[in-house]
Parts: C-alpha cells; structure tokens; sequence
C-alpha cells in the first residue's frame, strides 16, 4: 500500500469530489452503492491505506474486532476455524477494520476470563468463532458490547451465523438411501456443538422419512466433554454407510477403517460435513457438503458493523445453505 496516496487522489482519478470519496470509503450515505464499489476499487488500484489511527482518534472507534476461538479448535491438525479466521479479516478489510484473534483458554472459558482486548477497549466488537460455554457467552452479552457468534449459535437472544447443519446432513442422509443404503450410523457427540446437534437431527429426520429406524447403537460419539477427539466404537455388524459430523472425523475414521481391514467404500461408505482440507487428504477423497466459509464469514461482518452502528439492530439467526459435494468415498447398494 502506498501511503502517500490521499483522497485527493482517488477523487481527481474519478473527477468527484474528496467529500464523496470519504463517504464511499467510510460506509456514510449519501453515494449509490455502484459509485461506492467504483471508489474502493480505484482506491485498491492506486494503494490508498486509510489511516485508521487518526480516524480512531476521531470517532473514538478502535476499528479492531475481536475475533474469539476457543484453544480446542486450534491445536495441530484442526484448520477448520483458522480458515474461518483468515475469511474474516478479509471480510472486514472491506470496512477499514482489522481482526484481533483471541485463542480462548479452557481455564479462563470455565472462569468466565473476558479477553484482554476487550478489558483494555481494543475492539468495537466481538466475533465468538465456534462452539463457546453457554456461560462464557452470557457472559459477553452482560457487557453490552455487539457481539455477533459465528457456526453456532445458543438460546440467549444474540444474532448469529451458521451453515444450515440440519438440511445438509438431511440432504446427505438422502443421498445414502437413495443410493441403496439402510442401515446408516451417524458420527458425533450430539452433546457437544450445536452444529453436530443440528446434523444428527437433519440425520434423523431423513430416516423418519424413509420410515428407516433410529438405533442407539447407530450413533457413535467421537469427542468427550471437552471436544476432544476420541476413538470410536464401532458397532457390529458394521453399517453400509457412516455420516460423519465433520471431514476431520470422517478422515480419521476411514484411516481407522483402513488399518482394520475394512474397505472404503466398498464395505462401508463413509460422508463428511464442510469440504475442509480432510475431505481431499482422504483416500479414496470424500463425499460431504461444502460449508460456504466466505458467505458466512461476510454476514457476520456486515452484521458486526450494523451493530456498532446501531446498538439496538438484530438480525436473529441466519442460515447459509451448503451443497453436496460427490466424491469416491460412497458405493450404491444393491436394493
């Protein structure tokens, strides 16, 4: 970026005045959306970095959010919500404003520990990304901060962004009886995350359907209390298809079933859930549904900033769809 660019400059570039280049750059009224993206794109071009800490000073704005992920979800191995994180500060690079990444330790989730950023009023606002204590967010929502919780969500009134969980693994569910298949587990701790919860039941109500049981011994747990992963009990007979909650357990479960001789797919089936990078390390690579990162990183965005704007707008629960991806990982059986 070049930082002797001024809105001088971009305003003699588009011959409109540096009042109107302002308020295009700043998120103001007063210029149509098509002038706006013209503005910030020739402000890309020519390297215009806004200066934020004088704008700070200003408005009395940090221009930071906190972007909160519980240490659980960052240890080797799990890139799932890191992904999620670099999705979100290019989201808020739209709005001049940057993501501080607060990695949440079990100690201080349990002690109910606000981050740092937040006691010392580096952030305007919060992001929660990935399954928090139910406390923890009570917690958060008793300072009055905007708060906005991303790929889960909780019975406390606080808007929230999530993939819609319950009709994709509805829609894979479909997809493995439609191919032949009766008798199919579900994967996942439907205690521990939202999210598996709702695909359980997505799960759940393909079999109601399809007037297919719901067996106990069908669904295999992968995780204790504490979200960390397991090994899973598998139930004998051996179902033809398993859903997993996620791609990293269903990598990991066909490496398992791989080690035991069971072939995959063509003596068990095996569908993940969000076409992480796992679904393509997996051999034979993975059938799942693709979780759209990028609309849901922007909703919780553009959300966050309404908020701060107006600290009295809410936007409930909003869902983004996810597609089926078809890959190796399933075999038709024969009805």
């Amino acid at each position: 970026m070049n930082a002797n660019i001024t809105m001088r400059d971009i305003a003699e570039k588009l011959g409109i005045s540096t009042v109107t280049v302002s308020k295009a750059l700043n998120g103001k009224d007063g210029v149509g959306e098509e002038l706006r993206v013209k503005v910030k794109e020739t402000a890309a071009q020519l390297g215009y970095r806004l200066n934020t800490i004088a704008k700070s000073m200003k408005e009395g704005c940090s221009y930071n959010i906190g972007v909160v992920i519980a240490e659980r979800y960052t240890g080797a191995g799990h890139s799932f919500y890191m992904q999620f994180y670099q999705q979100l500060v290019q989201a808020l690079e739209e709005y001049q404003y940057s993501g501080l990444l607060h990695v949440l330790h079990a100690d201080d989730e349990a002690s109910l520990v606000l981050p740092r950023i937040y006691n010392e009023r580096k952030a305007d606002g919060f992001i929660l990304l990935g399954q928090l204590d139910k406390a923890y967010v009570h917690a958060f929502l008793g300072t009055g901060i905007p708060v906005t919780l991303l790929d889960f969500y909780t019975d406390q009134p606080v808007d929230s962004v999530v993939g819609d969980n319950f009709f994709g693994s509805y829609e894979m569910t479909n997809y493995l009886i439609a191919e032949g298949h009766r008798d199919i587990a579900f994967v996942g701790n439907i205690y521990s995350t939202s999210s598996i919860q709702d695909r359980y039941l997505g799960y759940c109500k393909s079999l109601l359907e399809h007037k297919l049981p719901l067996r106990p011994e069908y669904v295999l747990s992968d995780r204790d209390e504490l979200g960390r992963f397991t090994e899973i009990t598998l139930p004998v007979p051996l179902p033809t298809a398993l859903v997993c909650n996620c791609d990293q357990v269903a990598y990991n479960l066909v490496v398992h079933l791989q080690k035991k001789g069971i072939q995959v797919p063509e003596q068990c089936s095996v569908t993940g859930f969000d076409n992480d990078l796992y679904s393509t390390l997996c051999e034979p690579k993975l059938t799942t549904m693709e979780v759209n990162m990028r609309e849901m990183a922007e909703t919780a965005v553009t959300m966050m900033i309404r908020k701060i704007k107006h600290n009295d707008e809410t936007a409930g629960r909003v869902l983004v769809k996810a597609k089926p991806v078809y890959r190796n990982s399933v075999k038709p059986q024969n009805i």
